[in-house]
C-alpha cells in the first residue's frame, strides 16, 4: 500500500501534517474539517451565485408561466396579494437557510445539516431522508420548468398559426426539446460562472422591456379596483378561501428553489458570508420583480375572460397579444419569457446536478461511486447531471396522461423541497439554537421566529397543496401530488433498508475519515513543496 494512501485511510495527522496545513486554503481546510476533500473549483464569485440563485427562482418568470394554474383561482387578487405572503414566507425560509448555509457551509445543504444537527441515534436516517427530498424535488422543479418552457413554445406557435390545435404530445416534444438544449450547458464547469451571469442579466433586461412595453402599448388600462380588488373564481370549489389556497402554488412556486445556492458553497470562496448574500438577494429581487411585473401586466389587461380561454393554452402570451394587438409583438416578448426560462433550466440543472453529487459521495444514492465521479478535465459532476436529465425526461411521460401534471410537477417541488428544509430545522431546534457554533449571518431570536414560520408553512403546504386544483374531479384533472409522494417514499424506504442503512456515510464515519482527509491534504502540500 502507498504512503499517500496510509495517509488518507490508515492514521490520524502528524504534527508535520497539521503545520503543512496552515498553507491550505482556509476553504477547503474549512472542508477537509467536515471530512471531504476540495473536488470542486471555486470558480464563481458571490455575484455569479446569485445568478445561478435567482435564474433559477426568477419570479417574474415563475408568475409568467404559472399564470395558467393561478389566473383561475383568484384571478389578480391571488397573484397581487399572493405574492405579498409568499415573498415574507420566503424571507424566513431564506433566513433560516442563511443561518445553516453560513454555520455549516457545504455542497450537501440541507442533508449534511441534519446529519450534523440531528441526535446521533437518528443523524444517518434524517440526513438520509433530507437528502432524498431535495433530490427529488430539485427533479420535479426541472421537471416543471422544462414543461413551462415547452407550453411557451408550442403557444407561440399556436398564436402564428390559428387553426393549429395543441396536443398533449406537442408539448410533450417542447419539454424534451428544452431539457435537452439546457443540458448541453452544464457539460463545463470553467464557462458555468459566466452562463449564469448571463442568464442573470437576461432575466432582469427582459423584465424591464416588458415591464416598460407592455403598458405603453396597452390601448386602454383598468382601474386599480379591478388590479386589487377583482377576485376570480373558475375552480369549482364553492368556498373561496379554497380557491385562492389552491392558486396560492402559482406564487409559491415563483419563490421556491431558495437552496439553490447553498449547493454552490464549494466553488466559491468565503461560503459562509457568500451564500447568505445570494440567498436574500434572490428573495428580495425576486419580490421587487415580480410584484411590479404582475400589477404593470393586470393593468395593461383587456379581456380577462380570454385569458381563461385562449387557444395557446398560455394566458400570459394572450396578454401580451391583448396589449400589443400585434401577434409578432407578442411572440417577441413571449421569447424573451423563453429565453429566461432557458436560463433558469439551465441554473436547475446546475442545481440538481450537484445535489446528485453531494448525495452520492456520501453514499446516499444507488451507483453512488459512479454519480459521485467530478470529471477531471469538466470540471463537473458530469455522471450526476446525466442521470438526473435524463429522469427529468422520463417524468415528462406523465403530462402525456394528464393535463394537470404541470399543478402536480409544481406542487412535489414545492413541499418537498420544504420538508427537505424542515427536517434540519426540527435538528436544530431539538439539539438547541444556541448549542451550534454559529456562523457570521445569525439573527438570534428573529432567526427562531422565522425556523417556526418555515415549519408551519410545510405542514400547511403538505395538506393543502393535495387538494385537487378544480371540481369536479375527474381522472384528467387530478391532483396526483399524493401519488408522487407515496411514490418517492416508498423508493427511499426500499432503498434505506436494501442499502443506505448499511452503506450511508453519516456522522459518526465521516468524523472519524476526517483526521484522515486532513492528514492526506497536509500530505498533498509537502509534496507540492517538495517538488
Amino acid at each position: 500500500m502507498s504512503n499517500e494512501k496510509d495517509l488518507t485511510i490508515g492514521r490520524a495527522p502528524s504534527p508535520d501534517d497539521l503545520a503543512d496545513l496552515k498553507s491550505l486554503d482556509s476553504d477547503a481546510l474549512k472542508l477537509a474539517e467536515m471530512g471531504y476533500t476540495q473536488d470542486m473549483k471555486r470558480n464563481f464569485s458571490v455575484f455569479s451565485v446569485l445568478g445561478v440563485g435567482f435564474s433559477l427562482t426568477n419570479s417574474w418568470f415563475g408568475i409568467s408561466a404559472a399564470l395558467v394554474t393561478g389566473i383561475n383561482s383568484g384571478g389578480p387578487v391571488l397573484i397581487i396579494y399572493g405574492i405579498i405572503l409568499i415573498a415574507l414566507i420566503s424571507t424566513c425560509v431564506g433566513i433560516s437557510l442563511s443561518e445553516l448555509a453560513s454555520a455549516l457551509p457545504n455542497a450537501g445543504g440541507q442533508y449534511f445539516w441534519a446529519n450534523e444537527l440531528a441526535p446521533r441515534r437518528y443523524a444517518n436516517f434524517a440526513s438520509y431522508l433530507t437528502g432524498w427530498f431535495a433530490w427529488a424535488g430539485s427533479i420535479f422543479t426541472s421537471a416543471s420548468v422544462a414543461l413551462a418552457v415547452g407550453s411557451a413554445a408550442v403557444g407561440c406557435y399556436q398564436l402564428s398559426h390559428p387553426d393549429f390545435v395543441i396536443k398533449a404530445w406537442h408539448i410533450f416534444i417542447g419539454y424534451q426539446i428544452t431539457n435537452a438544449f439546457a443540458f448541453l450547458f452544464n457539460c463545463y464547469g470553467k464557462v458555468l460562472p459566466i452562463i449564469s451571469t448571463t442568464t442573470l442579466y437576461t432575466s432582469l433586461i427582459s423584465f424591464f422591456v416588458i415591464l416598460i412595453v407592455v403598458p405603453a402599448r396597452a390601448p386602454t388600462h383598468q382601474e386599480a379596483r379591478f388590479v386589487f380588488a377583482n377576485f376570480v373564481n373558475n375552480t369549482g370549489w364553492a368556498q373561496n378561501g379554497i380557491a385562492f389556497i389552491v392558486g396560492l402554488i402559482n406564487t409559491n412556486w415563483a419563490f421556491a428553489c431558495l437552496d439553490c445556492a447553498t449547493h454552490m458553497a464549494e466553488e466559491v470562496h468565503r461560503p459562509e458570508k457568500m451564500i447568505p448574500i445570494a440567498i436574500m438577494g434572490t428573495v428580495a429581487i425576486g419580490f421587487v420583480t415580480s410584484w411590479f411585473y404582475s400589477v404593470s401586466m393586470f393593468f395593461s389587461m383587456q379581456d380577462l375572460d380570454g385569458l381563461f380561454a385562449t387557444s395557446t393554452l398560455v394566458p400570459i402570451l394572450e396578454l401580451y397579444y391583448q396589449a400589443l394587438g400585434v401577434k409578432a409583438g407578442a411572440i417577441v416578448l413571449e421569447s424573451l419569457v423563453i429565453a429566461t426560462g432557458v436560463g433558469c433550466m439551465i441554473a436547475s440543472h446546475t442545481w440538481q446536478s450537484r445535489l446528485c453529487w453531494s448525495f452520492a459521495r456520501d453514499r446516499g444514492l444507488p451507483f453512488a461511486r459512479f454519480l459521485s465521479h467530478v470529471h477531471p478535465v469538466l470540471d463537473v459532476p458530469l455522471q450526476a447531471h446525466l442521470v438526473s436529465c435524463a429522469i427529468v425526461a422520463i417524468l415528462g411521460c406523465l403530462y402525456l396522461g394528464s393535463y394537470t401534471a404541470f399543478n402536480s410537477m409544481v406542487t412535489a417541488c414545492i413541499v418537498l423541497l420544504y420538508i427537505s428544509y424542515a427536517i434540519p430545522i426540527v435538528c436544530l431546534l431539538v439539539r438547541g439554537r444556541n448549542n451550534i457554533r454559529h456562523g457570521p449571518f445569525w439573527l438570534g431570536p428573529i432567526g427562531l421566529f422565522a425556523n417556526i414560520v418555515l415549519l408551519l408553512w410545510t405542514v400547511f403546504t403538505l395538506v393543502m397543496y393535495s387538494f385537487p386544483p378544480i371540481r369536479p374531479v375527474v381522472a384528467g384533472n387530478m391532483n396526483y401530488v399524493s401519488g408522487v409522494y407515496g411514490v418517492v417514499c416508498f423508493i427511499i424506504i426500499v432503498d434505506w433498508f436494501v442499502r443506505g442503512k448499511r452503506d450511508y456515510r453519516g456522522q459518526t464515519l465521516r468524523h472519524e475519515e476526517a483526521t484522515h482527509v486532513l492528514a492526506a491534504e497536509a500530505h498533498g502540500i509537502r509534496q507540492a513543496s517538495v517538488a
